[in-house]
């Protein structure tokens, strides 16, 4: 199961103990044995899900933005990608699983009873809904968004969220550049700074990525 993880994760720069290749395999197989009630993915090929799902998962790392400790929100999840590749990865991070569907969010907590996380929490609601909530806007040091949405929409849902000095961490396709120019207003209007759009390929030709990086200024 996940055959090849450690080589390609090496080969994108985030080396996996043996340890963490286990948990991560235990974890995989929680998907896929919830996914035969539980719509979590339409990936379940083993090597499909190796670079399409956990590879990609971890090619954000070595962007350099995951500092020691940062509280990350994962908008979006799902099954649980990226955030639990990022968590096993780097068990440093202190992180928020957050979905709108309610299935996805109670598989995800009994993923981190199974990991034995203290540090983990899933929560069932909108990325728009928390951004508003006193509670949560403001507190996170990164928010990750795998194929969520446009990024105009990630702009006006994220950006709330983050902490000034914090970082969105949208991963997207090859070819972003229509979307950075119509979400110049939203990023703008959310006080978002354009970084850096980071470009990479995934292994053994499984596709090529776009990860945006814009931060919260202060302002908006």
């Amino acid at each position: 199961m996940l055959e090849g993880l450690q080589q390609y994760a090496a080969q994108i720069g985030v080396p996996l103990s043996d340890e963490q290749a286990q948990a991560m395999r235990t974890y995989w197989a929680a998907v896929l044995e919830t996914n035969r009630h539980t719509n979590l993915t339409r990936i379940t090929d083993d090597k499909e899900a190796t670079l399409k799902h956990f590879i990609d998962s971890l090619s954000v790392l070595p962007t350099g933005v995951f500092g020691p400790g940062a509280r990350v929100a994962d908008v979006g999840t799902g099954a649980g990608f990226p955030g639990v590749p990022l968590k096993i990865a780097r068990p440093d991070l202190q992180l928020v699983l957050i979905d709108s569907t309610l299935k996805r969010v109670r598989f995800l907590r009994s993923v981190i009873r199974l990991l034995g996380w203290d540090d983990v929490e899933a929560v069932h609601a909108r990325a728009e809904a928390l951004a508003a909530d006193p509670k949560w806007a403001g507190t996170f040091d990164l928010v990750v968004a795998r194929a969520v949405a446009k990024l105009d929409a990630l702009a006006n849902w994220c950006l709330p969220l983050l902490r000034p000095g914090g970082r969105l961490v949208a991963m997207k396709g090859p070819d972003v550049a229509e979307e950075l120019k119509e979400a110049a207003g939203a990023l703008a209007a959310g006080g978002g700074r354009l970084v850096k759009v980071e470009r990479l390929a995934l292994p053994e030709g499984a596709g090529r990525r776009s990860i945006v990086i814009v931060e919260r200024t202060g302002a908006g």
